[in-house]
């Protein structure tokens, strides 16, 4: 199985017309503000943190840079090869963290592909931030199979998805009288639909999966873009760290 190829030609369109410097994209905001965070939070849950760290959803490697410094070996995997060249230039472009992280195009419900990547690493934990959230229904459950996959007996899952309350925002944003601001834009014209699974639906998702829920919480997805009002865009977001029972 793998992904649409609606779904796979709407990122690729998207990331071959993103802009190539960090914060230019709606969701790739500092590090310090995402990646950071989420890493705090999860650190006392990942029993093994010695092991490699898979970047699910890399995107252009901002948050994958970052965690470079603190795992032993960090992979960023993405559907689209257009994200995986903008990670690469930028991780080239930036001397003090390039050659750290390793980066791949991976269709993560793709089950030959994964088990492959899961056969060289090993036992894994994995980073994902707002994916689910913007999949096909179909991907789903492969999707949450796949990070069960990856992180094997020892490793764990630490999951950021918007929850439920966003959608409304989002629409309000998109809706506004003067339209979608400008970095949310091109996510419309591509035709992705963030917010697009319910809260319940994630925890399913995972039970189905055989994975249990860890530890859990409520924390703003902060975004790069703005208000007319000159307010930072956040987001209403969950996190879950899932591991094997």
């Amino acid at each position: 199985m793998s992904v649409t190829s609606r779904y796979k030609e709407a990122w690729e369109g998207f990331w071959r017309e993103a802009p190539e410097e960090q914060g230019a994209v709606f969701w790739d905001a500092e590090p310090a503000l995402t990646a950071g965070l989420h890493l705090a939070l999860a650190e006392p849950h990942l029993a093994a943190l010695g092991l490699p760290l898979v970047d699910l959803g890399c995107g252009n490697g901002t948050q994958t840079r970052f965690l470079a410094d603190r795992f032993p070996r960090v992979v960023g995997v993405d559907l689209s090869r257009a994200a995986v060249e903008h990670a690469e230039h930028a991780d080239q472009a930036a001397p003090d963290t390039s050659g750290r992280a390793e980066y791949r195009q991976l269709d993560a419900v793709d089950k030959a592909a994964v088990e492959a990547l899961r056969d060289e690493l090993g036992d894994a934990n994995v980073y994902m931030r707002g994916v689910l959230h913007q999949c096909e229904p179909e991907d789903r459950r492969p999707l949450a199979d796949s990070i069960a996959a990856l992180i094997g007996a020892r490793g764990r899952a630490f999951v950021v998805e918007l929850s439920e309350q966003a959608g409304p925002i989002l629409m309000g944003l998109a809706q506004g009288p003067t339209g979608p601001p400008p970095k949310l834009l091109p996510v419309f014209q591509h035709g992705i639909a963030p917010a697009e699974v319910s809260d319940a639906a994630v925890l399913e998702l995972f039970a189905a999966a055989g994975l249990v829920v860890l530890a859990s919480g409520e924390m703003p997805l902060i975004t790069t873009d703005f208000t007319a009002d000159g307010s930072r865009i956040e987001l209403p977001s969950k996190w879950l760290v899932v591991g094997r029972p």
